[in-house]
């Protein structure tokens, strides 16, 4: 009886060192259950940094048309030699084209020397008539005006090119010939453009940009440009002209920007081009790219306050680059939570990673 009473005070004994021990392991799966449940993130402090927009821009280097000229003769002809190619860069002075004047330049110039030639006979005969009290004083002053008239004319059609049999056009300055007009015996009528002319450092950029960023640029501010083909490095210039009217043929609205004499060297008329185009500087949140969510009600981060996210809506202002800049009421004083801000909601307690990015953001 006793060794009985013994054998269930010892089974007694066992089960509520099992059942102890059950209950300790279950609230120790309760305590780690409780530490997963709260999200691990980091994060990183905002600062306010200055931002700007970048409008893109397409379109070609053209001749400015300001300093760019078509080449013409004030009387018709015959082109009688080329000695240049359109694209061909050329020295000042250097022959262009030669031309033969055409019959009536020709016949215009001779009457001239005829009509000179008989004024100045009808000067000299009056005077000796004066001279002997045959004519006045008043013939011999038409006389010498029908000299200075018949001067005058024979002097307008050696400037017209009559008095030469062949005439040669050459390079106003050092540049570039842009277009040709006329062709080996073309006849060509007077103040007709027989070729382009463009004077070396004298490219403009001609773009366009979206209808809706005009309101954004204005004269004065400043363009990146480079070569849209090959490996050309970007050349700074400034924007020079904002039309008001779409044009219709590509949809865009033209711009125009100046482009420094150093980008001769890689760029020629026709090449085309892109431009980022810097408008005016604003000032925003600049926080990490990973920070910034978006759902239904828009763009929105969490901030860390007492251990709990917060959520704060904000405005995406500039979205290129690893920092972002954001508008909105952010605390100077919260970090924003970064990686594991998808994982949490408003509310939700988080705690703090080891490799916590408390540093300002980089650009």
């Amino acid at each position: 009886m006793k060794q009985t009473m013994l054998a269930r005070c010892a089974a007694l004994a066992v089960a509520a060192l099992l059942l102890a021990a059950c209950g300790k392991g279950g609230g120790d799966d309760d305590t780690s259950g409780d530490a997963r449940g709260v999200a691990q993130v980091t994060t990183a402090m905002p600062v306010q940094r200055s931002f700007h927009d970048s409008v893109a821009a397409w379109g070609s280097a053209v001749a400015d048309p300001h300093h760019a000229r078509a080449i013409s003769l004030g009387h018709g002809g015959q082109v009688v030699a080329l000695q240049v190619s359109a694209g061909q860069t050329v020295k000042r002075g250097q022959p262009l084209l030669a031309v033969a004047p055409d019959p009536a330049a020709r016949s215009a110039w001779q009457q001239a020397q005829t009509a000179l030639a008989l004024a100045s006979g009808e000067l000299q005969r009056t005077g000796q008539m004066a001279a002997q009290h045959l004519a006045t004083q008043s013939q011999v002053a038409t006389a010498r005006k029908a000299l200075a008239d018949a001067q005058a004319a024979l002097a307008a059609q050696r400037a017209l090119g009559g008095g030469a049999a062949q005439e040669t056009v050459a390079a106003p300055d050092d540049g570039v010939v842009t277009t040709l007009s006329v062709g080996l015996g073309d006849r060509f009528a007077a103040n007709v453009p027989l070729l382009g002319f463009m004077p070396a450092h004298a490219l403009i950029a001609e773009l366009g940009v979206q209808p809706d960023a005009g309101t954004q640029l204005r004269v004065g501010m400043p363009v990146q440009l480079h070569g849209v083909y090959g490996d050309g490095k970007a050349f700074e210039g400034k924007l020079s002209m904002v039309g008001r009217a779409i044009d219709p043929q590509t949809h865009l609205l033209p711009v125009q920007a100046e482009i420094p004499a150093a980008a001769d060297a890689t760029l020629v008329a026709g090449a085309a081009l892109q431009a980022s185009i810097q408008s005016d500087d604003y000032t925003a949140w600049a926080v990490p790219r990973a920070a910034v969510l978006h759902d239904g009600q828009g763009d929105y981060l969490y901030q860390l306050d007492q251990g709990k996210a917060h959520r704060v809506d904000v405005q995406l202002r500039q979205p290129a680059g690893d920092t972002v800049g954001v508008l909105g009421r952010l605390d100077a004083k919260l970090p924003v939570i970064v990686q594991g801000a998808y994982e949490v909601d408003d509310g939700d307690a988080v705690r703090q990673g080891d490799s916590q990015a408390d540093s300002e953001p980089k650009p």
